[in-house]
């Protein structure tokens, strides 16, 4: 199948590793470019040397500053001249139950989890050509429709971006912008192998045994998943939530 995703031009924030980076290499061989964007200048120098300097431009920004969005827009339109879409994906809240972290743990994820999504969401919808059919994703989580043990900041958080995409996709759907959220469940990135190393032995058991496939999924399985829904082969798909999880949601 052909995405039609030759010569467009997608931001990928949280480009340099896990499930952004997926994104970025399975956009990048079905012939789009990207901006890549993370915290370490390091990291994205890496990123945009791995995908290829023809292929990829890269900025050290953090999310939750207000003038990101707007700098990674001027960024893809210097380099490539225009901009079709973007994964938006945050790094994860730390862990802890709702009660137990602390009032500076959940301002510092609001403003980088909940608010940098939202402004980096209304921003690009926004700089999106009307008729071109744009696309926008937000990487959320499984909590978004059921909470995870010892996740409590996650399990406040992802459910109201889903709904953020919900309301976006409203508003923008007559331009033609589609608006939608992903929701990995345990995909072997370093941010599940973090939340492994904390757990016991037995609470992994039973993590992984709650898995129908038998297994955490790989981020390639989640990239593409991402770069078909970021494509115009998807064109009909917004306002919904895509679960990438092995079947772990109980819900349908």
């Amino acid at each position: 199948m052909d995405l039609g995703l030759s010569d467009r031009v997608y931001v990928v924030t949280g480009g340099t590793r896990g499930l952004g980076r997926a994104t970025a290499e399975a956009l990048v061989a079905e012939g789009a470019r990207v901006v890549v964007a993370s915290r370490g200048a390091e990291a994205v120098a890496g990123a945009v040397a791995g995908l290829g300097e023809e292929n990829a431009a890269g900025l050290a920004a953090d999310l939750a500053a207000p003038e990101t969005p707007e700098r990674l827009l001027a960024l893809a339109g210097e380099r490539f001249g225009r901009c079709d879409g973007a994964l938006i994906s945050v790094g994860g809240p730390p862990p802890g139950t709702a009660a137990a972290v602390t009032d500076a743990q959940w301002r510092s994820a609001f403003e980088s989890v909940f608010l940098g999504a939202v402004r980096a969401a209304r921003t690009f919808a926004g700089a999106l050509a009307e008729g071109e059919g744009g696309a926008l994703g937000l990487v959320l989580s499984s909590s978004a429709r059921s909470p995870i043990n010892g996740l409590g900041i996650s399990n406040g958080l992802r459910p109201g971006l889903a709904m953020v995409a919900k309301d976006m996709s409203d508003e923008f759907g007559p331009r033609g912008v589609r608006v939608l959220g992903l929701l990995p469940g345990r995909i072997a990135t370093d941010r599940t192998r973090e939340l492994d190393a904390a757990a016991d032995p037995e609470a992994r058991r039973r993590t992984k045994g709650a898995i129908p496939l038998g297994r955490y999924g790989e981020p390639a399985e989640f990239g593409r998943v991402a770069a078909f829904l970021l494509s115009p082969a998807a064109g009909y798909v917004t306002g919904t939530t895509v679960p990438v999880d092995g079947g772990a949601l109980r819900t349908p």
